[in-house]
């Protein structure tokens, strides 16, 4: 792919304008002087020159006027920034490695949920050599953020409304042709296995620094291999696959959907879990009870109430665990301490799902031994 302008790439959505990520710390002076030494962007320090030659091809003798603010990511190798010029802002995502648009998952899982009339950011321009993306900017007010001083309706409110987004989701994909790359990767034994043992790794041997007995590395083994199978073995719909409250932003009364990249074939349940048993956020049990069942008799009416929850239990078990691992990963190999806060309250999710299942005591009973939150 050429360095030239991929401009305007996909279609758009109809909708009104909203929020991202918040400003990062600013850097101490230090980092600032060693920055200084490197390829600058234009009024603000870096160590990647890409983003000041866009800047510098797009913009010409204006790139001086423009102002590139650090914002912060998420858990991937992805960099953001926020472009400031002539009064307009838009998000820069700066990528690790060349791409080509056509299949960069970010833009073809986009295109296709603008398509569906799902709230997704506009692509403004690409430069694939570069690794560059160009998007509009959504600011800075997470749902996770707004739930804080949210009303208990304006919280019903807003989970209603991400659900509403759930169901259009699992409902047009299910419609649509499944020839795109997020419709050929799933939630399969392999994977789900992968994540488990993932946890196993960096959360319990790394973070944690658990010695597991041969007798717990076996009832653990065994506990993941069934929990992984029975949920390998459901029906499948397309999912967002990191569906919670920092990947939600809320503006205007709405919510708009960031980080669907990933997007993949799973459970009807896996989005519902990541909502409803987010690590990031406390819900009361009876919210969480009547959210899921509106949610039941909208995407899966002939699903039976039993089966629904044991699949959204045994769902939110997985992803509990997995997202533990996520922290623990972060936490020992990438040395960020941000994450670490909401172990607890993941800890207690995974506990609460774990006991009500007679059938994953073995499991529990191996983890609770190096994890007294699962006792």
């Amino acid at each position: 792919m050429s360095s030239g302008p991929e401009r305007r790439v996909g279609a758009r959505s109809a909708r009104r304008r909203s929020g991202r990520r918040g400003l990062e710390t600013p850097p101490d002076p230090a980092a600032l002087a060693e920055a200084a030494l490197r390829p600058p962007f234009p009024n603000h320090p870096t160590p990647d020159a890409r983003v000041a030659e866009f800047l510098a091809q797009r913009l010409g003798k204006r790139a001086s006027a423009a102002n590139v603010m650090p914002l912060s990511g998420d858990a991937s190798t992805r960099r953001y920034y926020r472009l400031a010029h002539e009064g307009a802002t838009t998000v820069l995502s700066l990528y690790p490695e060349p791409f080509k648009a056509d299949h960069l998952p970010f833009i073809v899982v986009r295109n296709l949920m603008a398509g569906w009339g799902l709230p997704v950011p506009e692509i403004h321009d690409v430069d694939g050599a570069r690794g560059i993306l160009l998007q509009e900017d959504l600011g800075d007010l997470s749902l996770q953020e707004a739930l804080k001083e949210a009303s208990p309706s304006r919280r019903e409110e807003l989970y209603r409304q991400a659900l509403d987004q759930l169901v259009v989701l699992q409902r047009e994909a299910a419609r649509a042709p499944q020839r795109a790359i997020c419709f050929q990767i799933a939630f399969d034994f392999e994977k789900l296995s992968w994540e488990m043992h993932f946890f196993w790794k960096h959360f319990l041997e790394g973070y944690r620094r658990c010695d597991l007995s041969v007798e717990d590395r076996a009832s653990m083994a065994d506990g993941f291999h069934r929990l992984c199978a029975e949920i390998s073995s459901w029906p499948r719909v397309l999912t967002h696959r990191d569906f919670h409250s920092r990947n939600l932003m809320s503006y205007d009364d709405a919510l708009y959907w960031i980080d669907f990249q990933d997007a993949r074939m799973g459970p009807a349940h896996y989005d519902l879990a990541s909502l409803l048993r987010d690590s990031y956020v406390e819900l009361d049990e009876d919210f969480v009870a009547e959210r899921a069942e509106e949610f039941r008799q909208r995407a899966v009416p002939g699903e039976p109430r039993d089966t629904f929850q044991r699949r959204f239990e045994l769902m939110s078990i997985q992803r509990n665990l997995k997202a533990l691992g996520t922290f623990g990963y972060q936490g020992t190999v990438k040395g960020s301490r941000v994450y670490l806060p909401y172990i607890p309250r993941t800890l207690d999710n995974a506990r609460r799902n774990l006991v009500r299942y007679p059938e994953f005591s073995g499991l529990r009973r191996a983890l609770a031994r190096h994890l007294e939150e699962l006792q």
